[in-house]
């Protein structure tokens, strides 16, 4: 491992060992060059490497320095996602997950969600009432749809299930709608999709944990069993366009 590398990892075990917190400092460049014995090219090199994943700023001028920062989701998200691009998952495989997940994420949200988060789950699952006008509205109902879920995914108390909420959420968005949404509209789908929202925002009003994770058990259900469809229409799809 390069010299740069031991300290980009050394770091990582601080941040975990020490308990270190975002915002705090790390030791200065003579002091990293003293403690790992190397060269200030290397320090530079190992910041550079954590400050392009995320885990630090780089703040030049007096009193500046390396400052620990939190990992952003978009960032954590979108690098996770470049990965499985080339692993070519299908809307099918994302609901294997989905369906185990979603319903204890549900669950672990009741009773998290403030008077704004309500409203807008609401507003989300409304804006999905009327039938959708165009391709692009259609497109928005879909994102409204998963918006929904992601107020959940980040109100939920457990760190691994919120990121894995919100990840597959987008890998919905990235994967399953901009393939899908030039084929013909499951009405259908729209509007259990709809229903379950309804009762789901009935249930979280009444804090009714149990209620919220039956019926996000079976919205799972629903939703895997439309999108087995969708992925056979999209399969026979692409199949037709070969044969041309």
């Amino acid at each position: 491992m390069k010299r740069s590398d031991q300290i980009v990892e050394s770091v990582k075990r601080w941040v975990v060992v020490k308990d270190i917190q975002p915002g705090d400092r790390l030791p200065n460049e003579k002091a990293l060059m003293e403690l790992f014995e190397c060269s200030k090219g290397t320090v530079r090199e190992a910041l550079k490497s954590l400050e392009v994943q995320g885990l630090i700023r780089l703040k030049t001028g007096p009193g500046g320095g390396a400052i620990l920062a939190q990992v952003p989701y978009p960032l954590a998200s979108q690098l996770l996602r470049n990965y499985l691009h080339f692993q070519h998952p299908t809307g099918p495989d994302i609901y294997r997950l989905r369906k185990l997940v979603e319903p204890e994420l549900a669950f672990l949200a009741v009773g998290k969600l403030t008077t704004e988060d309500l409203q807008l789950m609401e507003e989300l699952t409304e804006s999905c009432a009327r039938p959708p006008a165009d391709i692009k509205e259609r497109l928005q109902q879909r994102i409204a749809e998963l918006d929904f879920h992601s107020i959940l995914a980040e109100r939920c108390p457990d760190p691994l299930l919120a990121f894995i909420g919100r990840f597959l959420n987008d890998l919905i968005k990235d994967l399953v709608i901009y393939q899908k949404v030039h084929l013909p509209e499951q009405v259908e789908f729209s509007r259990e999709n709809l229903s379950y929202h309804r009762r789901l925002l009935v249930a979280y009003k009444a804090e009714d944990g149990e209620a919220v994770r039956e019926l996000m058990h079976q919205h799972m259900l629903s939703a895997e069993r439309f999108n087995q469809e969708l992925q056979g229409q999209l399969t026979g799809s692409l199949l037709s366009r070969e044969d041309n």
